[in-house]
């Protein structure tokens, strides 16, 4: 095949750091703390803006005394930056990766219940197949995981539900039931199992707002439907955490039941006789990412989901 020339490319009217400030301002619709984070005073992030619209030929912001907020267009292209930006990111990994070596790097970032569900298993036989791939892992809360996706700092996430955006795709990883967690001290603690409902009455500890969004909104949805809304008497931002408060007897919650695979003293793990909803588990990944790498932990995680659907189905018919 003759080689082909690329066709020329329109010279752009800004720069790449007109445009990161352009993200920053779009993350926290203030001028103010954009800049400090930008490490510039706001009237030059302000003429930076100002020029950034005026090469883009649109506005970007609807500014008033008050507020600032994105106009549509502003929204579309802080949509199309992040994208933009990510792959320029990823372009200067690939190079660097490429002169040192290396199979490829992957940042993959997860939430607790990934971590403590199928997600170990999934890395060892990525591990064992690329042992020279190197793999960046990173804690992060599902909906900070979905802005990452968008700005190129992941490669992949481990989210709790669908990411619903026409960039992504989700492949479902695993479903874990409810379950309750008690004290050993509790009053249902020779139960089989409980109902919500019979938790109305109790002390509820629980993840924070800006760890566990996504699963408490689930948590209060099921609690919801029991007639009653958990009164929360405290709050952790990880998994240890909250087993511990339960654990000291300090209230009840309502968990994943990867739970069991803990097995924390002091904490009983009951079964919920009520509720049929799951707790779904999404790898997650920008549709068109280049990423060798990220194709070679694609084919090894549905290998890997593959055999244990394979394994698991000989128990599921028994049952």
């Amino acid at each position: 095949m003759p080689f082909q020339r690329l066709a020329p490319l329109q010279p752009l009217k800004f720069d790449l750091r007109q445009a990161r400030a352009f993200l920053f301002l779009a993350e926290d619709l203030h001028f103010g703390r954009a800049a400090e984070r930008l490490f510039m005073s706001q009237p030059a992030l302000s003429r930076s803006i100002r020029d950034l619209e005026e090469a883009v030929g649109v506005p970007l912001l609807e500014r008033s005394t008050r507020r600032v907020r994105l106009t549509p267009a502003g929204a579309a292209f802080q949509a199309e930056c992040r994208l933009a930006l990510g792959h320029l990111g990823r372009a200067v990994r690939a190079a660097q990766d490429a002169a040192s070596g290396a199979e490829g790097r992957l940042r993959v970032a997860y939430m607790d219940f990934a971590i403590n569900g199928r997600l170990p298993a999934i890395l060892q036989a990525f591990r064992d197949r690329h042992p020279r791939a190197v793999i960046d892992l990173q804690y992060m809360p599902t909906a900070q995981q979905q802005a990452a996706l968008l700005e190129g700092r992941i490669d992949i996430g481990f989210v709790i539900g669908e990411f619903d955006s026409p960039k992504v795709v989700n492949l479902l990883v695993e479903q874990e039931e409810f379950v309750a967690l008690l004290p050993e001290s509790h009053r249902l603690a020779t139960a089989e199992a409980v109902r919500v409902g019979d938790l109305a009455t109790d002390p509820f500890v629980i993840g924070d707002e800006a760890s566990f969004s996504a699963f408490r909104t689930r948590v209060f949805s099921l609690c919801h439907a029991a007639g009653f809304f958990p009164t929360i008497v405290q709050q952790a931002s990880n998994t240890s955490g909250i087993l511990g408060m339960v654990a000291a007897g300090v209230g009840v919650t309502l968990f994943s039941g990867s739970a069991r695979n803990l097995r924390r003293a002091g904490v009983l793990v009951k079964p919920l006789a009520d509720a049929r909803e799951t707790i779904p588990t999404f790898a997650a990944w920008v549709a068109d990412h280049p990423s060798p790498v990220l194709q070679r932990f694609r084919e090894t995680m549905m290998l890997n989901l593959q055999t244990s659907f394979v394994a698991a189905a000989p128990r599921a018919r028994r049952s």
